[in-house]
């Protein structure tokens, strides 16, 4: 489980909350149910009438990996792919038949598929481009879910504010409660900011983060693919695909080795 998500937003909650009592106020003026059930609903309702039911429920379940740990499968790719160039360099392509049974990524093991059939290379990485490209596009929902969402709350906090505005002016003949009518009007627009820019806009960011890292390991499974496909001297291509990692992996990967390429590191 990756625990930051859910730190972030106690984190930034919690100091809303400490500076609202550091003023002198108390936590439970920014309680209202009624401000809750405009902006969260309406928020609710405006997501789901801009994409189909199986669409929404696809995102929700693409959103959910943000409570998730990464997965990170770099150093495993580079040493399947390493392993794959020194079989083929000394048994030849078919003999990598029997690595299919340890891919459990699917893509790895299309590609390795295709490798093994004799498909031509250009091919291969046709084929990998457009399954990767088209992954990618169908990922994007998830994100797009959180980041609709987080345009809409300011915009129903403020639609909050205004109905509890409409019900101040329509009781002003009871002046002593015109200025706590305001006060919970108010907190809807809070709802409405809070809830966008502490929850579903860092969702939308960190989702577009791991499709991105999933997107660069793709890559460098297609490439590596092709360089045992064309026969290259694996410790070359342990080298190269070592260049899909950050500073930090390649830093790892070389004092792993004595200041030398090796099995890279994670991302």
């Amino acid at each position: 489980m990756d625990p930051m998500s859910i730190v972030g937003a106690v984190v930034g909650i919690g100091f809303i909350l400490l500076g609202q009592i550091l003023e002198g106020g108390h936590a439970g003026s920014l309680i209202q149910i009624t401000a809750a059930c405009i902006v969260f609903g309406g928020c609710f309702g405006a997501v789901l009438a801009e994409m189909p039911l199986p669409k929404f429920m696809e995102a929700v379940k693409i959103g959910l990996q943000i409570f998730k740990k990464a997965p990170d499968h770099s150093r495993e790719y580079i040493e399947k792919i390493v392993d794959c160039a020194t079989v083929v360099r000394k048994q030849g392509i078919l003999a990598l038949e029997p690595k299919l049974q340890e891919m459990t990524d699917p893509f790895f093991k299309k590609g390795l598929q295709l490798l093994i059939d004799g498909t031509e290379p250009r091919l291969i990485r046709e084929m990998l481009e457009v399954d990767m490209i088209y992954r990618e596009e169908h990922y994007e929902i998830g994100p797009k879910l959180f980041e609709s969402a987080g345009g809409y709350m300011p915009t129903f906090g403020i639609i909050g504010a205004v109905i509890g505005l409409i019900h101040v002016m329509e009781n002003l003949d009871e002046p002593s409660g015109v200025g706590a009518g305001i006060a919970v009007a108010f907190v809807a627009t809070v709802y409405g900011l809070v809830a966008a820019n502490i929850l579903l806009l860092p969702a939308w960011k960190k989702l577009l983060l791991r499709g991105k890292l999933h997107g660069i390991d793709q890559q460098m499974i297609i490439e590596g693919l092709m360089s045992v496909a064309a026969g290259e001297n694996p410790r070359l291509i342990e080298e190269k695909l070592t260049g899909f990692l950050n500073e930090a992996g390649r830093a790892k990967a070389a004092a792993k080795d004595g200041g030398g390429a090796a099995p890279a590191a994670a991302k």
